[in-house]
């Protein structure tokens, strides 16, 4: 109960299932100890982080449950497969828009980093390098265009949400 992101290396036999008969029982070794095993044992580890991140290695050896949903979320859910159900063209479109907007996001992101950089490796007065105004000039121009596309489909996921 109430584990960290670690957990003791002496579980690991018991993770792994690492069983083996002595004197026609099934046993695991735990630590120095050898105990008898049965195959109808489960072991069941809880955490109270919120959003725990384990090791690779650990989530291969056991099965992660997360029940910490929020109302709104399970909402948006069992909406999201009603809608899928009754009109499919909506929640597509609704899930087109989100790409969309998510490639939008990453966009401007990279135009930030592109002026950051294009800022950084300037030397001297930044008015007199033409590569730096031209790129400026150029992600301003992109930038606002996103920005075009951002409101848009902010009104179209509004209507969307309406719709629902």
């Amino acid at each position: 109960e109430n584990v960290g992101e670690e957990l003791d290396p002496s579980l690991e036999p018991l993770l792994l299932k690492q069983t083996f008969k002595q004197g026609g029982v099934y046993c695991i070794r735990l630590g120095e100890s050898v105990i008898e095993y049965s195959n109808d044992f489960r072991f069941y580890i809880t955490t109270k982080l919120r959003n725990p991140h384990y090791l690779p290695e650990l989530a291969t050896k056991v099965t992660l449950l997360n029940f910490m949903i929020t109302p709104e979320g399970l909402e948006d859910q069992l909406l999201g497969i009603v809608v899928a159900r009754e009109r499919p063209e909506l929640e597509e479109e609704r899930n087109a828009l989100i790409l969309q907007s998510a490639a939008n996001k990453k966009q401007l992101k990279e135009i930030e980093d592109k002026i950051l950089e294009t800022l950084s490796s300037s030397e001297g007065n930044i008015l007199e390098d033409k590569s730096a105004i031209q790129i400026l000039d150029s992600s301003k121009v992109l930038s606002n265009e996103i920005s075009k596309k951002q409101k848009i489909a902010e009104e179209t996921e509004k209507k969307i949400e309406v719709s629902r």
